[in-house]
């Protein structure tokens, strides 16, 4: 790309991360930006998620942070306990700390985050967002640009293509034709109903996980500023993968989503027989549990091709890092990208090696958050044998305390 020339990307989905990643590359000063969305509408799809103060910190410094924290119940830590009527604590984990990572954790509605990205992106010039298009297939790729189609036919060029386009992305089928996203053989339903209907012991602390060897984890978890809604959810093994309109059937089968989460209610503590007693159907989600291989890139031979964020790595939600770390793959990337920029270089085999650092700090920090997920996991799915790590404390000092811009600045040198 000629120094003289300004750099137009192309985001294809408009989602959490396409969103975020267009805010984030207009901070470090570029202004050509275009989000294409296969939906004719903004997203309003989805349960809430929880952002940990490593995503907070980046939505902070989008401005983000503060109109969403209204939106938001806001909590510190996660609590496991066991299934027994006195709910006997097994561990904590902690998702937040104002103390000692700056922030609270955030339980918010996933369309309350879209509707804070969109407002904010409306006051911005130079991105806008084109719905009803749906990616098709990349035409070309050369040192001055990519070319790709939409199902449309009509074709658009731009001079970096970014796949934000979730677990089954079409834009990484150009980097890797034949992956397909592997099922983990987990699935997870959940619901929202009213806090009161919980009738919640005095000192009961939320989120809890109660865990129970024979049905797995019960997961109750407030949400709303006031915190007068809850979710509850369960997860366990399912070892039959369905394509896209099988587990659409599952989620539409609201009977069967039901008796999933009322299936061993007795066996566990009154709040949960309380919880399951009525749940709105409208308010029932089902989630399979996908994985991305490890990929050996996420960047195009040619450089003007990329995927992030569940594209890239998707994250079973066991230590609820997914969108988190989305996030830290947007702004790490628009970080590198507006250095690049502000360095008017012409070097592509520069620009090559610093997307290369890129990933790979990024990879490392996937591998050790999927290792967390496996240290959680002992705790939570059925027939596990706790007794030894129920004394592990987990260290998230790595994980909550990163200091962007410093990784952004080596990746750059």
């Amino acid at each position: 790309m000629s120094s003289s020339a300004k750099l137009d990307i192309a985001i294809i989905g408009a989602g959490l991360s396409g969103l975020a990643l267009a805010l984030a590359l207009h901070k470090n000063g570029l202004n050509n930006i275009i989000i294409y969305e296969s939906r004719p509408a903004s997203l309003d799809i989805g349960g809430a998620i929880m952002l940990s103060p490593n995503a907070l910190k980046i939505l902070d410094v989008l401005d983000v942070y503060q109109p969403l924290r209204l939106r938001s119940y806001e909590f510190d830590t996660l609590h496991f306990r066991k299934s027994d009527e006195a709910m006997t604590p097994v561990d904590t984990f902690e998702f937040g700390s104002a103390t000692k990572y700056g922030y609270q954790a955030l339980r918010v509605y996933r369309y309350e985050l879209i509707e804070v990205l969109h407002e904010l992106i409306r006051e911005k010039s130079g991105i806008s967002i084109m719905y009803g298009k749906k990616f098709s297939r990349l035409l070309s790729e050369t040192n001055e640009g990519v070319t790709w189609s939409f199902t449309d036919n009509t074709q658009v060029s731009a001079s970096l293509l970014i796949g934000a386009d979730g677990i089954h992305s079409q834009v990484r089928k150009y980097i890797y034709p034949d992956l397909e996203p592997r099922f983990t053989n987990g699935i997870g339903v959940t619901a929202a109903v009213p806090t009161a209907q919980l009738q919640l012991p005095e000192g009961l602390e939320t989120p809890v996980t109660l865990m129970n060897n024979k049905h797995g984890a019960f997961v109750i978890a407030q949400q709303l500023h006031d915190g007068s809604e809850v979710l509850i959810g369960k997860q366990r093994r399912f070892t039959e993968s369905l394509d896209k309109d099988g587990w659409a059937d599952l989620l539409n089968n609201k009977e069967w989503c039901l008796d999933f989460l009322r299936r061993g209610a007795e066996d566990f503590p009154q709040v949960v027989s309380n919880a399951v007693s009525n749940i709105p159907k409208n308010k029932i989600n089902l989630w399979p549990f996908y994985m991305v291989p490890k990929l050996d890139t996420w960047v195009s031979k040619g450089g003007k091709v990329v995927v992030m964020g569940d594209a890239a790595h998707a994250i079973p939600p066991t230590a609820g890092q997914g969108v988190n770390q989305a996030f830290e793959d947007v702004y790490t990337f628009a970080g590198v990208i507006g250095a690049l920029e502000n360095q008017n270089t012409d070097d592509s085999e520069k620009r090559r090696t610093v997307l290369k650092r890129w990933q790979a700090g990024r990879q490392a920090r996937i591998d050790k958050v999927l290792e967390l997920n496996t240290m959680i996991d002992k705790r939570r799915l059925p027939n596990q044998d706790s007794s030894d790590v129920e004394n592990e404390e987990f260290d998230l000092g790595w994980l909550y305390n990163i200091d962007f811009e410093k990784t952004i600045a080596e990746w750059c040198a």
